[in-house]
């Protein structure tokens, strides 16, 4: 159990904006392990893995993660956490690209980790995208999307 802890520990750290390695990253899953990203139903594997460390470090050069509580079960690992940093960078989105506003975050998260013989095999990441796109100042557009559905509801 403390040997997993450790390991995740060690992900955390090679995740930091000051630190960012990818490769080191990758190295702690195993070979068919995957990194998903439930608040966008997004899945990686392999050498996609280190490219989403990249891409959120050019977003937030200097992200960190507020470790609150870390709970390892055998070979599950629990950590509650705060995604911080500034935005920089272009975030991308399927709609393209937000520039830089200079906005910082600070987003609530959590994150299971399954390892298998000490390495990572599954990494389900649970972060609060409402309140990171309202921090980096996207906020939602009720108005056009009640408008929407009433009109959608008048044509049926």
């Amino acid at each position: 159990m403390e040997s997993n802890e450790k390991t995740v520990r060690e992900a955390y750290r090679l995740a930091e904006g000051n630190v960012l390695d990818g490769e080191g990253f990758l190295a702690l899953f195993t070979e068919d392990g995957s990194f998903n990203d439930m608040s966008t139903s997004q899945s990686f594997r392999g050498e996609q893995i280190p490219q989403v460390i990249a891409g959120l470090g050019r977003s937030f050069p200097d992200v960190h993660r507020e470790l609150l509580e870390v709970h390892a079960f055998g070979d599950v690992v629990a950590v509650e956490l705060r995604i911080q940093g500034t935005h920089l960078g272009g975030f991308p989105t399927p709609a393209g690209e937000i520039p830089p506003t200079g906005n910082r975050i600070d987003v609530p998260a959590a994150d299971l980790w399954y390892l298998r013989d000490g390495k990572i095999e599954r990494f389900n990441c649970y972060n609060l995208m409402s309140v990171w796109l309202d921090q980096i100042g996207v906020h939602p557009d009720f108005t056009s999307a009640v408008e929407a559905t009433g009109a959608a509801a008048t044509t049926t």
